[in-house]
């Protein structure tokens, strides 16, 4: 339970946990970002990680001079694709086989399941589009594995993806996240990004239930 509440409070507060790392570590608070975007997008069994709203207050401290913007967007995209790619690979190895079990909390088929259908509805573009979904952007690149997409043809979608999600969030960190309003709410500003991120799959989901 303390580390459920441990893990909440860094969510809805990463503009003081990310500046404080700043101030800390300095320039080694970008290989923590790097590895945060890598394993939230490359490990089957981390989709919990932050990730739209790491990139969005990340872009809102570079306005403040505290980190580079084109360096921080350069590093993201890059392991935002390293992760998507190992991923594919993961996914290509080992198949299904990992996700036997309905009632897992992390390996759950059903997030497999919900993957597969996303992916089936739009195909090559779902490698693009998975980035904007939380959970399904972790699973995406895993399937497209599972289903042998042909390498070739993935990684451009891959690199597209990786690029439109870390340039599109960070910049929109950087050009609105010190706005007085915003930067005074910037707590209900993450609980937003969090919310239409998991809104459309949550909407999706309950029709599929639904019918």
């Amino acid at each position: 339970m303390e580390l459920l509440t441990a893990f909440i409070d860094l969510v809805l507060h990463l503009d003081a946990h990310l500046l404080a790392l700043t101030r800390d570590y300095g320039t080694w608070v970008y290989l923590i970002l790097f590895l945060i975007i890598f394993c939230e997008t490359g490990l089957v069994v981390t989709p919990f990680l932050p990730g739209d709203s790491l990139l969005f207050v990340a872009g809102a401290l570079t306005a403040t001079g505290a980190l580079d913007v084109q360096i921080l967007i350069g590093l993201l995209v890059a392991a935002s694709f390293l992760g998507d790619n190992t991923n594919y690979w993961i996914g290509h190895y080992l198949g299904p086989k990992v996700f036997r079990s309905h009632d897992s909390l992390l390996l759950n088929r059903r997030y497999l399941d919900q993957t597969r259908l996303f992916y089936a509805k739009y195909g090559g573009k779902a490698i693009i589009l998975a980035r904007f979904f939380p959970i399904i952007r972790t699973f995406a690149p895993f399937v497209a594995g599972i289903g042998r997409m042909d390498y070739r043809r993935f990684l451009p979608f891959s690199l597209a993806g990786g690029v439109a999600w870390v340039g599109s969030l960070v910049l929109g960190g950087y050009f609105f996240g010190n706005i007085p309003v915003i930067k005074q709410n910037l707590t209900l500003v993450i609980f937003g990004i969090i919310l239409l991120s998991v809104l459309p799959g949550a909407v999706g989901y309950l029709r599929h239930r639904a019918r």
